[in-house]
């Protein structure tokens, strides 16, 4: 076996569909004490070009790494059939571009499908699916404390305009 250019360091965040971000932020919050460290909203999936109103939550964990969760404002949960795709992934932290791009080169030799480079402005990361269609997400941090500082800063801010306007049927 031909070893790999680039390697896998640790895990960035696993990604889950919620019922409700508030409440999701309440739960791994205020309950188990995990920082709200950012919200990303947005109206298109950047990885896929699909149209979809969302609020993702990253919840930090004391290594750095998140769990983070997908609101799609539908008030439907994890085990709903009709979650999309994208949602649920495992994403995996290597530490440069150059990394990133020898990883998807690799699994383009391979035969997998490949996403991406996808550039998320803070973070740059590829999507494929393993032998088990479960979808994997490869990443590299381009930002940074600065940045994830200012996340940090607006993070609650950003979920409560989300929660505001799911209440109002703007999401």
């Amino acid at each position: 076996m031909q070893t790999p250019e680039f390697k896998v360091n640790r895990l960035n965040h696993v990604a889950w569909r919620c019922r409700d971000a508030e409440e999701t932020r309440a739960f791994y919050e205020d309950l188990l004490g995990l920082p709200l460290a950012h919200v990303v909203r947005e109206d298109r999936v950047p990885s896929t070009g699909e149209e979809s109103s969302f609020a993702h939550l990253f919840f930090q964990m004391q290594d750095g790494s998140y769990v983070a969760f997908f609101d799609l404002g539908d008030g439907q949960g994890a085990s709903d059939p009709t979650t999309p795709a994208w949602v649920n992934h495992l994403a995996m932290s290597v530490s440069s571009r150059e990394e990133l791009e020898s990883a998807r080169q690799r699994l383009l030799n391979a035969g997998v499908k490949v996403i991406g480079i996808v550039d998320h402005s803070w973070l740059q990361s590829i999507y494929f699916h393993d032998p088990n269609g479960l979808r994997l997400e490869l990443s590299w941090q381009a930002s940074g404390a600065d940045v994830l500082d200012e996340f940090s800063r607006s993070a609650h801010s950003t979920l409560a305009q989300w929660t505001a306007d799911k209440a109002e049927g703007r999401a």
